[in-house]
């Protein structure tokens, strides 16, 4: 029974040794290094600047400068809106505006009713497209003008041509885009009460744009290009 006994202390004292060597034994796990975050890109938007080969005016109640839509074919003939440096695909934002021609007159005989379509389109510089946009709004009364637009001989001050319908538009230009887009006009229908008209001749304003803004990555300017090697 002693012997016994002595044999299960021995073998008890022999395992718990063994296990103590095991824990001993094990090796401790590195701790994981904290992976640095990469800040995200910054992201300007801007007011853009834009030149406009005719402009309506400025806005009564917006304080807007909105610029006609003219139908053409060559980019230089559009509206040019610069595109600052930058990396990646840049987003272009304006508002699009139908076009009348206001007439109290046409409102008290009832006769001021005009559904217009107008669809314009945005290029690079090379006369490729980008995107088109299309605006679309109904007009019965002065209530469905958008604004008046100041510098007139109407009641007021203001011009008789006013925007109205109000679509906003986002176009994201490629990132070959590098500085300058334009705006050109493609074709306006307008619905009247006694017919339909369709226009698409060139330098016929069919629609006009304001707000326009640009949202981008800044980037490094463009190198300057290398002047041609005079020939001897």
């Amino acid at each position: 029974m002693r012997v016994m006994l002595a044999f299960l202390c021995a073998s008890l004292i022999v395992s718990v040794g063994v296990q103590a060597q095991t824990r001993k034994a094990t090796p401790k796990k590195a701790p994981t290094k904290a992976s640095k975050k990469v800040p995200a890109p910054v992201v300007s938007r801007i007011q853009a600047e834009w030149k406009c080969p005719s402009e309506l005016g400025l806005g009564v109640a917006t304080g807007r400068r909105f610029c006609d839509v003219l139908t053409a074919r060559d980019p230089q003939e559009g509206i040019l809106i610069t595109v600052p440096p930058h990396r990646g695909p840049v987003k272009l934002m304006f508002e699009l505006h139908n076009r009348h021609t206001y007439s109290a007159e046409l409102v008290k005989q009832k006769q001021a009713y005009r559904k217009y379509t107008a669809t314009v389109g945005v290029l690079s510089m090379d006369n490729t497209l980008v995107d088109r946009a299309v605006v679309q709004s109904e007009f019965r009364t002065e209530k469905d003008l958008f604004d008046r637009i100041s510098g007139g001989a109407g009641p007021g001050g203001v011009k008789a041509v006013a925007p109205t319908g109000d679509e906003f538009i986002i176009i994201e230009l490629p990132a070959t885009v590098l500085d300058q887009v334009s705006v050109m006009g493609e074709k306006l229908s307008v619905v009247r009460p006694d017919g339909t008209d369709n226009f698409t001749a060139t330098g016929r304003p069919i629609a006009t744009i304001s707000n326009v803004m640009l949202e981008f990555t800044p980037g490094p300017a463009p190198a300057p290009k290398k002047a041609p090697a005079k020939t001897p």
